[in-house]
């Protein structure tokens, strides 16, 4: 029976193929980020000044939303006549205007009067010019803006611009009144994509000091998210959903079989714990977004430190899954304390890197510093589970445990389809959305982000099942004796049983040959020579590195209690 099980043991493969899985899973994780910036602002509270650029806003919206542009106050010493001149454009390529900012700084020739940073970019667009506005010291309220009656219009060359706009005047100017729309509603989105809105003021007296506070809002049915972040939200709220059901079937088995719990599944509860707590903050982080409007700094950062804080834990328990911690060995002793360092490293730079991605945008110098040191950490810690991960497959196939060799194989079988899952991701990532010119895909933007925490909640979810609690714990818990079969200890006593006799039969030709006999000795100083000098079986002598000094003081004293 024994024969059987072996022959169906999982062999381990070479150390060539675990090192190129370990340069798999280190250029996997030196380019994850799993988090992004801040969700995009549905509604700005801006003030402007004489002199200052055009204001900039970019943002991706659902069809039917409404641009909402509103002049708040206005300060003046002197009677200044305000002209607002706004321009709305529908773009395909999700990163087109990326680094807008700096693109507008770049381009004043190329672009001449238009207000489009790219004006040969393609799309669509609508562009007005409201009647002036009056502002006065003493006026209390300023007259509202009106919405436009233009439609979109396809982009064309700047030169056939100019001779449409001068073909049709009114297209620039044309207004709903008052009652037939919206008061400062000025254009309605007619398509689902990006959109760039540019907003420039002019006064009829330049050389005169004067400010002027707007309110832009671009609100939809769905609220002030966006349409790239909307599917971000219901995944954060179904991911929610299911770390719950992960904790209470937890709950259950631990309740169940609550005697017999191992050290390694309370490291497994507070994983997921962790989990549950970070899906919800960032749940509720997008819908105070999408109801406010914008994004409150302080619950950013909290979800920022509670999702940097879960990522540490979860490769700790990867780490010491991987280690055989409670398996193979009672506790990790030195290594301990090398696994606690990494993990308190990771953990302070995943909060810095967080903070400065959070208040500093995407693509800032320090943000990138940070997280290429968490890249290095990343590499450094998967190689470390693949070598440990070899090295505990390796003991266990030498203790010949097929129960335990079952379960680590399930287990690397599992991270061998996460990596395989995530180079096909990469690759398709890579295409879709890094490397392409026209990011034409940007409703699919929001997997990114919500990929790498799908697959590590599957990861769980196979540790959970291959480490639940059951009824037969003790036969996956570290034991101080070699997990033998039964009929590997009966060849041992009758193995045992031939030297005896081989021994007594030598002492009986001894004697008829005339030899003289030893004189006699007490057996209880026979039997501790016995027990100091001659292994209790032929494995103590094959694997002394595999036991530490706990499991040799218990097999001392479980052999002494079958003497006895």
């Amino acid at each position: 029976m024994a024969a059987a099980v072996r022959t169906r043991t999982w062999k381990r493969p070479g150390s060539g193929v675990f090192s190129q899985w370990m340069v798999f899973f280190t250029v996997l994780l030196g380019s994850v980020h799993e988090t992004v910036a801040a969700p995009e602002t549905g509604l700005w509270k801006i003030t402007i000044v004489n002199g200052s650029r055009p204001l900039i806003l970019k943002k991706a919206m659902y069809k039917d939303t409404d641009v909402v542009l509103k002049v708040v106050s206005c300060s003046c010493t002197k009677t200044v006549d305000f002209t607002i001149h706004w321009f709305l454009k529908y773009h395909p390529c999700y990163n087109e205007y990326n680094n807008i900012e700096e693109m507008y700084e770049r381009t004043p020739l190329s672009r001449g009067e238009s207000l489009d940073p790219k004006p040969n970019a393609p799309g669509e667009y609508i562009e007005h010019k409201h009647h002036p506005i009056p502002c006065k010291s003493d006026l209390l309220s300023l007259p509202g803006l009106h919405k436009t009656k233009a439609t979109p219009r396809t982009v064309i060359s700047p030169d056939r611009s100019e001779e449409l706009k001068k073909s049709d005047p009114d297209w620039i100017s044309a207004e709903y009144d008052a009652k037939s729309t919206r008061e400062n509603v000025i254009a309605t989105t007619w398509k689902d994509g990006p959109y760039l809105l540019v907003v420039k003021v002019m006064s009829n007296k330049p050389e005169l000091n004067w400010n002027l506070t707007v309110d832009v809002v671009m609100k939809g049915s769905h609220g002030y998210i966006s349409i790239t972040e909307w599917p971000l939200m219901i995944f954060y709220m179904v991911m929610c959903v299911v770390y719950i059901l992960y904790a209470l079937l937890w709950f259950v088995w631990a309740a169940c079989y609550w005697k017999d719990l191992l050290r390694i599944q309370f490291w497994i509860a507070g994983v997921i714990f962790l989990g549950m707590v970070e899906k919800a903050v960032f749940c509720a982080e997008y819908e105070n977004t999408n109801a406010v409007g914008s994004a409150t700094p302080g619950l950013l950062i909290f979800a920022e430190l509670v999702s940097a804080l879960k990522r540490t834990l979860s490769r700790l328990l990867v780490i010491i899954v991987s280690l055989g911690y409670g398996i193979i060995k009672p506790r990790l002793g030195a290594v301990m304390h090398r696994v606690v360092g990494l993990g308190i490293l990771y953990f302070a730079f995943a909060c810095v890197e967080g903070v400065l991605r959070i208040t500093g945008g995407r693509d800032n110098g320090p943000a990138l510093i940070t997280a290429i040191v968490l890249a290095v950490f990343d590499s450094c810690t998967i190689w470390f589970i693949f070598v440990s991960l070899a090295q505990t497959i390796k003991t266990l196939k030498l203790r010949r445990n097929p129960v335990k060799l079952s379960l680590y194989r399930h287990f690397t079988n599992t991270l061998i389809f996460a990596v395989i899952a995530s180079v096909i991701f990469m690759a398709w990532s890579a295409k879709k959305l890094h490397l392409a010119d026209c990011q034409s895909d940007w409703i699919e933007v929001w997997v990114e982000d919500a990929f790498w925490r799908f697959l590590f909640s599957f990861v769980l979810l196979v540790i959970m099942f291959l480490w639940r609690p059951s009824a037969n714990n003790q036969r996956y818990a570290f034991t101080p004796l070699i997990d033998d079969s039964d009929d590997e200890e009966i060849e041992e006593f009758i193995a045992s049983s031939n030297i005896a006799d081989g021994i007594k039969l030598r002492a009986d030709k001894s004697e008829t040959n005339g030899t003289a006999k030893h004189p006699e000795t007490n057996p209880d100083e026979d039997l501790k020579w016995v027990e100091d000098n001659i292994p209790s079986s032929f494995t103590d002598v094959a694997l002394p590195v595999l036991l530490d000094s706990d499991e040799e003081i218990m097999t001392t004293k479980y052999e002494m209690s079958k003497l006895e």
